[in-house]
This record gives C-alpha cells, structure tokens and sequence, in this order.
C-alpha cells in the first residue's frame, strides 16, 4: 500500500457521520406539545369522571365490561393473568426497568439510562398523584386484586411509558411497533380481566406516552448524538479512531 492510500483512509473515516457525530439541533417543540396535550386531556378527562360522573363509570363502558365478562376463556384470562403479573409490584416498578438500564449501559448508553429511569419516575408521580386524585371506582366483575384508584390504569401508563422511551432512545421502527402491540395487550388485558374501565386505560396510555415525550425535551440533543456512535458492549474493546489521535 503507497503512502498516499494510507494518508487518505483515515480521512474517509473522519468523514463518516457515524464515528463523529456533528452538531445539531433537535425540534424539541412539537414533541413537548404533544406530550403537554396528552397529560392535559388525561386532566380533562380526570376532572369529567369526578364531577359529572361521581367517580362511576361511563354507561358505554359498563355494557362492554358486561360483555367482556360473558365472553372470558381460560387460555386467555390466562394470557391476561401473565401480563397482569408483568406489568404489576416489583416486575414493573424494579426488574423491568433494571433490566432496561443495565443493558443500555453494557451497550454504551449511559444517557439513554438516565433519560429512561427519569421517564419511569414522571409517569409512576402522575400516575400515582391522579390515582389518588380522582379515586374512581373499579369494575366489580374482577378477577385480580389492584390497589386503591382505577383511574388511570397503572399498567397501561407502564407500558406506554417504557414504549415510548424505547422507541426515542432507539429510533427503529421496530421498536414502535413492538411497543405499541405491548401497550395495546396491556391496556386489553386490564379491561378484560376486570381491573379498569376503557377510560381508565386510554387515561393511562396518554400518561405515560405523554410522560416519556416531555421528559425527553432536556435529553434530546444528547439521546440524538449518543445513538449515532458505535455501542459494541462494554467488554469489547473500543479501537482508538484516527481523528481521536
């Protein structure tokens, strides 16, 4: 190989967008709106349940709980028992996410981790603040045994807000899909097996999502320019790059 080649290599590879990542600005906006209305429509809907509904159900939503009920099988009220255990007590609240933070910093992730535990908090707060806020009735027609408030479903919010958080840190389609078919099998469990109302899950949903997009506005820039470098795992050895020297 000639000198030349040689000199001209390590050019091209300070050229690759992927080993350094230029400045940029991230449209922080329209995310932020979107998050702010849905937390504000979960606060409407909140405000609706306690004052013209008495903390009682919508009438649709008490025929298709009936429903629901007259239509349970044992393969899947198991199914649903599963994910009821998924996403409830110490699964949801420390192994899931620890398993999440614990892999995105052996993958060299460390701000995806913090931005991750600081969206779990948000959406457990208000979710948390609106269950006792709210104080609404749960369904009698009940197979599991939740706490206090069905409104907003704890598991939905869980779901949507790991979803979410996955899909922004991640930025594959994949990942929105996959989080978006977890969240709908939460949400459909909770109604199915009895523990919250439609609204309750629609509610819970928008928490979390809603969350996840707000808490991400002050970690933007930084989740942006983390993912465009290589993550090899932090036992593989990391080769000095050239522009580096």
């Amino acid at each position: 190989m000639s000198t030349e080649e040689s000199e001209s290599r390590p050019k091209a590879r300070e050229g690759q967008t992927h080993h350094a990542p230029a400045p940029v600005r991230v449209s922080r906006r329209p995310w932020v709106w979107t998050g702010a209305i849905a937390l504000a429509v979960v606060v409407a809907l909140g405000v609706v349940i306690v004052i013209n509904l008495a903390r009682e159900p919508f009438e649709f939503e008490s025929s298709l709980m009936i429903a629901v009920a007259d239509g349970r099988t044992p393969i899947v009220t198991s199914v649903a028992l599963a994910l009821d255990r998924l996403g409830s007590g110490l699964v949801s609240s420390f192994i899931v996410p620890a398993v999440i933070v614990i892999g995105l910093l052996l993958w060299r992730r460390p701000w995806a981790a913090v931005f991750f535990v600081a969206a779990i908090a948000a959406s457990g707060l208000v979710t948390r603040v609106l269950k006792v806020l709210v104080g609404r009735v749960r369904p009698e027609d009940i197979l599991v045994h939740p706490d206090f408030g069905s409104f907003p479903s704890g598991h939905a919010s869980n779901a949507a807000v790991i979803a979410t958080a996955l899909g922004l840190i991640l930025l594959r389609t994949w990942v929105w899909v996959a989080g978006a078919v977890y969240t709908l099998l939460m949400m459909g469990s909770r109604m199915y097996l009895g523990a919250h109302w439609v609204s309750d899950v629609l509610g819970g949903m928008l928490v979390g999502a809603g969350a996840a997009l707000i808490v991400w506005a002050p970690f933007a820039e930084k989740l942006y320019r983390e993912n465009r470098l290589p993550h090899p795992p932090i036992w593989q050895k990391v080769e000095p790059r050239p522009h580096d020297a």
